[in-house]
């Protein structure tokens, strides 16, 4: 375990938060997320009036925290959370996958956890025909893609399993998620439509859109031994790199051909603390580019070092409050429409305010990224 506060990595000053406590806290957080009788996280945990509440249950997020809890698991530390039970029941009845992006994670899940039902998974869900028959290839949304990228690169890694036409596949969807990239280094969020609201789609990407292409590209370009596709990843990494807010921040929304940001906020809490780490360590042992200066510097931004000088950690229920965002949206959807046209919006931290609820799935990222860099 860490000693102290601070870490090192790379020779950099890496961080004030423990990383050791941050996972073991993120595992005390997953627990009263997890509906026993249903084996299933859940949607939401939110502050309420009468205190914390749980909402609704989700697939996708259950599969998330699972891949954390799983790296957290493999260090031969507790978890109460049976993953390979939870698995099967995924399995069981897989009529809730209704996009290729959610079939994507499942084969992840599925490769880490029970590699050797890869076969019988590849074959029942007819994955080597899914960019014909699963909502979100058509259309060419990024993040589906990426997620879909990802479940094939680690599929890639399961040995003994006969999995006809996978290198072939992976690369199909390479070709199509990298058609989003835009000449600046960021993703859009869909393919070009000759629709206004298309091209526009087209040309913004989400934060979402920017570090699971990351992640996708640098496994695929690793697993598939096609070291040419690193340069994709790296020109996003990049972009969104050199874009990060002075107090660590990751950004909500970027214009794909310009490398601009088109709004801010909000700012959420697993784009620090899971999601740029996951996807920028995994770029840095598929390159060995060091990003590890980015990475513990958003790290901070949920410990206060942030615009409201407010730690959104929750030690007491081991949650992370979800992100920092503006009151009033008809003045954040004016500053897009300013920075889309190439215009300067102004930014106050007047009208910022804190989201009190947090998610499996932000958790899971956060197990993911650094369950391995909580021991020594």
């Amino acid at each position: 375990m860490t000693s102290g506060r601070i870490a090192q990595e790379g020779g950099f000053c890496a961080t004030s938060v423990d990383v050791a406590q941050l996972c073991e806290s993120a595992v005390n957080g997953l627990v009263p997320m997890f509906d026993v009788e249903r084996q299933l996280f859940c949607f939401r945990l939110k502050q309420t009036q009468l205190g914390l509440v749980r909402e609704g249950v989700s697939h996708r997020y259950t599969i998330i925290a699972l891949l954390g809890l799983h790296n957290y698991q493999g260090l031969c530390l507790s978890v109460r959370i049976d993953a390979g039970a939870v698995l099967n029941g995924l399995l069981r009845d897989a009529a809730w996958i209704n996009n290729i992006g959610d079939l994507g994670l499942l084969l992840w899940l599925c490769a880490l956890v029970s590699p050797e039902r890869l076969e019988e998974v590849y074959s029942n869900l007819k994955v080597r025909s899914a960019q014909s028959h699963f909502r979100g290839a058509a259309e060419g949304r990024t993040m589906e893609l990426a997620w879909f990228l990802s479940g094939l690169a680690h599929a890639g890694t399961a040995s003994g399993q006969k999995l006809p036409d996978l290198g072939e596949l992976a690369v199909r969807t390479y070709r199509l998620l990298k058609e989003n990239q835009g000449a600046g280094g960021p993703f859009g969020h869909v393919f070009r439509d000759r629709i206004l609201t298309g091209v526009l789609r087209a040309r913004i990407g989400s934060f979402a859109d920017q570090v699971y292409p990351i992640y996708a590209l640098a496994k695929f370009g690793s697993v598939f031994q096609v070291p040419s596709v690193l340069g994709a990843a790296q020109k996003c990494a990049d972009a969104i790199c050199r874009l990060q807010g002075d107090l660590g921040q990751w950004w909500w929304h970027y214009h794909s051909q310009t490398g601009r940001v088109l709004e801010h906020y909000p700012v959420y809490a697993v784009h620090q603390h899971g999601m740029a780490p996951m996807a920028l360590f995994a770029l840095t042992e598929a390159t060995q580019i060091d990003f590890s200066e980015p990475i513990y510097k958003g790290l901070r931004w949920i410990a206060g070092n942030n615009e409201l000088a407010a730690d959104l950690r929750v030690v007491s229920s081991g949650l992370i409050w979800r992100s920092i965002y503006h009151r009033r949206t008809h003045r954040k959807y004016f500053r897009s429409a300013l920075r889309f046209l190439g215009l300067a919006g102004s930014e106050s931290a007047d009208d910022l305010k804190i989201r009190f609820e947090c998610r499996p799935y932000e958790l899971g990222w956060l197990l993911y990224a650094f369950a391995a860099r909580s021991v020594h």
